[in-house]
């Protein structure tokens, strides 16, 4: 398994995922993922999905700057930290953001988010 393939493949996939059809992240957690944005912690798919689609807009768009990753433990699992900025629809200014990802291995040859951290950078 290489680290950085599977960073980049997840971020693409969950960022593209995120901008169009936020629901569709619920296949990315499991019952004992953890999501903090912005401070407030929430556990569990139910819980994840309903944060991320209740938020309070409709449309964005994230543009990546950096992937960073590393191994993580003896079970393959990955440390992911990206940082970009979003652009909200209607809005004229991005917004700079940080999120971090713990990614587990599955059975079935793929990862799962145990964690999930997001920040906005307010400069």
């Amino acid at each position: 398994m290489d680290p950085d393939a599977v960073a980049r493949a997840f971020v693409e996939h969950y960022y593209r995922t995120f901008d169009t059809n936020r629901a569709g992240l619920s296949t990315l957690y499991q019952d004992n993922s953890m999501l903090s944005f912005e401070g407030p912690k929430t556990q569990g798919v139910a819980a994840i999905t309903a944060k991320l689609t209740s938020l309070p807009f409709q449309q964005c768009h994230h543009n990546i700057s950096t992937i960073d990753c590393q191994p993580s433990g003896p079970t393959g699992s990955v440390l992911v930290f990206v940082s970009g900025s979003l652009q909200l629809a209607g809005e004229q200014h991005a917004l700079k953001f940080s999120q971090m990802f713990h990614l587990i291995p599955t059975p079935q040859a793929s990862f799962y988010v145990l964690n999930d951290i997001f920040r906005l950078n307010y400069a």
